[in-house]
This record gives C-alpha cells, structure tokens and sequence, in this order.
C-alpha cells in the first residue's frame, strides 16, 4: 500500500513541477529584461537626482527600491492568473477603480503639486487611484468589446455605448482632480480599445469630432486650471516667460543639452546637482538621463522601451482570443503614448502634462500599475494555444 501511494504521488509532483518549468518557459523574457533595464537605470536616475536633498539622503531612493519589489510581486501574481478568468472579474476591477476615484473626492483625498490626486497613507506613503484606473478601464473595455454581435466581427453597438460611458465616468471623475495627462491616457485607452476591436470608421470619426468639440470647449470656456493653461503656454514659446511658465521647458532643454553624446557621468550633471529641474525624479526622469547618460544613454531608454512596445504587440498580434488581443493592445497603447509625451515634453515637443515616464520615474502607484500591466500581458503570452 505504501509503495503503491509512493508510485501515484511522485508523478503527480513531477507533473506539476514539469508544468511549472513550462510556464516560465513560456514567459517573454526579452520584455522582462527589457522592463528590468529601465526599472534600474531609473534607480539610479532617482538616486543621481535625490542624493543632494539632504546629506546622506537615500530615503526616496530606498522607498523607490520598495515600490519596484511589491511591483514586482505583483507582477508574478498576476502573470499566474488565467487572462481568460480575468475576463469574469473585470467589472470588480473597474468597480474598484472608481471606489478609489471617489475616494479622492471626499476629504480623504489630498493635494500634491497642484492636483487633488492623492490618498495620504500615513508613513510617507500615498496612493493615487488614477493610475489603477487605467488597468480598470483595460479590463472593463476588453471584457465590453470582446464579445462580437451575432453574425459578425464587429462588438454589438450596446457594447460599445457601454465602453464610452465607463470610459465617461472614469475620466470625468480624473478631471475633477484635475489631471489632465491621466485623462489623456484614458482617452487613448478607450480609443484603441474601440480600434482594436474593429468599431466602423464613420463611429470613430464621429467620436474623434465630439472630442475636438469638447477640447475646444475647454478652452473657450477656460475649465483649465491657471497652472494647465501656462503649460501650454510655455509649450507654444518657452521664451514668454522664461523664469515663469517656461522655466521647466527651458532648463529641461539645458539639461539635455549639456549631456551631449556620452554625457557627465552618473552623479556629475550640473543641472540635476543644483535642481535646476523641478521634479527630475518623477516628470522630468529624462532630462536626468540626457545630461548624465548623454545622448547614447537616452537613446538606450527610448530602445528598451520600443522592446517593452513590440514585444507586447507581438503578444496582441499571437493572441488567439479577442479579449486577449484587446488587452495587450490597448497596454501598447497606453505604454506608447505615455512615454511619447513624458519624452517629447521634456526635448520640447510636447505640452507638459506631468506624466510620468513608465518603469523609469519614481512612483509607488503609478510603479504598480505599470508591473501589473505587464504581468497582464505575460499570463496572455503564457496561455496563448498558438506560437510562433
């Protein structure tokens, strides 16, 4: 009896451990390496530029290092989980995403830099809802569209009325904030959500006409904030002010400028000693990198983060279910147009936005979110039934 129990357990345990070894096999590791280079190089980024806060000062860096390992964590958490049983608990991730939304509303909510964003923890710690909104509103718009109407390709129109008005009340609640560069994000999401999942081109002409409709109404009726009309103004001639509203562009520019090709050295930018930046260890990482790294170091960013891009497009493109394809899709998108602005505005393409660029600045939620996102696309490329 003995023996026979041994005989019957032992496969079993080779099975699992077999099956395990499989899933890591599976894995995108050029994506995981990719990730894993920015996320140091942003550290020591963080550090260059917040070493000379106050002697001997490695706080923020420390607490930076703890936010990339619960990430992390997080990450591998999510990567285990079937994409496919995801699909059941969308809606309770979206739920969720707007309980935190409202949350920031009430007198729980908090003010930094300008934007009622925050959620004090207490211990030096802050949560911001917005960046988890963005993996809600992912979820809930893959699960909405990935189901095609009877007799066609095309997700059903009571579907896609159901995407905008998530989509609606997720950036509404982020404009009261007001974060401007979140809504943006957001908006992509719904936007290539509604692409992806193949919406008639006369509907997306149509949505893309009531949003020009409404960014013009925002400014003609100057909903912005005093702070968000300067920075397009600083945008549009950074010379206008240069010691006000164009001091960021400007000194942001100096920066990258003086790192030329090969840079100062880690530790031995001018600008980023003197803080000539403001919030070079979140906003403005890059120009940390362009005067340290020099041009040849901020081309390895803008590289490893093309990996992250086509790698994740490479996982929509071998998806074999829509919901899938849906969500790598629109993370692409969301990874892309986040890095697009945070570099551009800081080389002066760009409005500022204060967006943050992904795995590189400093962040506790905002370093979450991203790693969840990525261990999303990982638990598709690991089930997916079709390789190549």
């Amino acid at each position: 009896m003995t023996a026979r129990a041994v005989t019957i357990r032992q496969p079993s345990l080779w099975r699992r451990m077999a099956r395990e070894g499989s899933t890591v096999r599976r894995l995108d590791g050029v994506m995981l390496v990719a990730v894993a280079g920015l996320c140091v190089i942003g550290t020591l980024l963080v550090w260059s530029c917040t070493r000379t806060w106050a002697p001997g000062s490695t706080g923020l860096v420390k607490k930076h290092l703890l936010n990339e390992a619960i990430g992390v964590v997080l990450c591998a958490i999510v990567a285990t989980i079937d994409h496919r049983a995801m699909r059941a608990y969308a809606p309770l991730v979206f739920l969720l995403s707007l309980v935190g939304l409202g949350l920031v509303i009430t007198p729980l909510g908090a003010t930094i830099n300008g934007s009622h964003s925050w959620i004090l923890l207490g211990g030096g710690f802050a949560v911001q809802p917005s960046e988890f909104a963005k993996v809600g509103l992912v979820l809930i718009i893959a699960m909405l569209l990935a189901q095609p109407a009877e007799g066609s390709d095309r997700p059903r129109g009571l579907d896609v009325m159901l995407a905008l008005f998530a989509a609606t009340i997720t950036m509404g609640l982020v404009m009261l904030q007001p974060d401007l560069g979140t809504a943006l994000v957001l908006a992509v999401i719904t936007a290539a959500g509604l692409i992806i999942a193949g919406v008639r081109k006369r509907f997306i002409g149509v949505l893309a006409l009531i949003a020009a409709v409404g960014v013009f109404s925002v400014f003609y009726f100057q909903m912005l904030e005093p702070y968000q009309v300067a920075r397009f103004t600083a945008f549009v001639d950074p010379s206008v002010d240069p010691r006000g509203v164009g001091y960021n562009s400007t000194q942001s520019l100096i920066a990258i400028g003086s790192g030329q090709l090969l840079g100062k050295g880690l530790l031995g930018g001018g600008q980023t000693t003197g803080r000539f930046v403001p919030e070079q260890h979140t906003d403005f990482i890059f120009t940390v990198a362009g005067e340290e790294f020099g041009f040849l170091g901020s081309v390895t960013v803008v590289l490893l983060l093309g990996v992250v891009l086509l790698r994740g497009l490479k996982i929509a493109r071998e998806c074999d279910d829509r919901f899938g394809t849906l969500v790598a899709g629109t993370i692409v998108c969301w990874f892309a147009f986040q890095s697009f602005i945070n570099v551009g505005m800081t080389i002066g393409i760009m409005p500022i936005t204060g967006l943050p660029l992904p795995f590189v600045s400093y962040g506790g939620t905002a370093t979450f979110a991203n790693l969840i996102a990525v261990g999303l696309l990982q638990a598709i490329r690991v089930r997916r039934q079709s390789f190549s």
